[in-house]
């Protein structure tokens, strides 16, 4: 999840477009909860982020035997 950030900021930011710019619909209750959820996962993987950041990658070395 802390991989998708930028995913959930784009599905953010254009279901906030589409749900509160004023547009009417049928289905534009639909989007605002997406809007919601988009933004709800945004903030998640933000603050994974910030708690859990990335760990280098080991490079394990064979041990010698005697």
């Amino acid at each position: 999840m802390k991989k998708k950030s930028l995913l959930f900021l784009v599905l953010a930011v254009i279901t906030g477009l589409i749900g509160f710019t004023g547009l009417s619909f049928d289905g534009i209750e639909v989007i605002r909860v997406m809007f919601l959820i988009f933004a709800d996962l945004l903030i998640i993987s933000l603050i994974a982020k910030l708690f859990f950041p990335e760990k280098p990658k080991v490079k394990y070395q064979p041990v010698k035997g005697n």
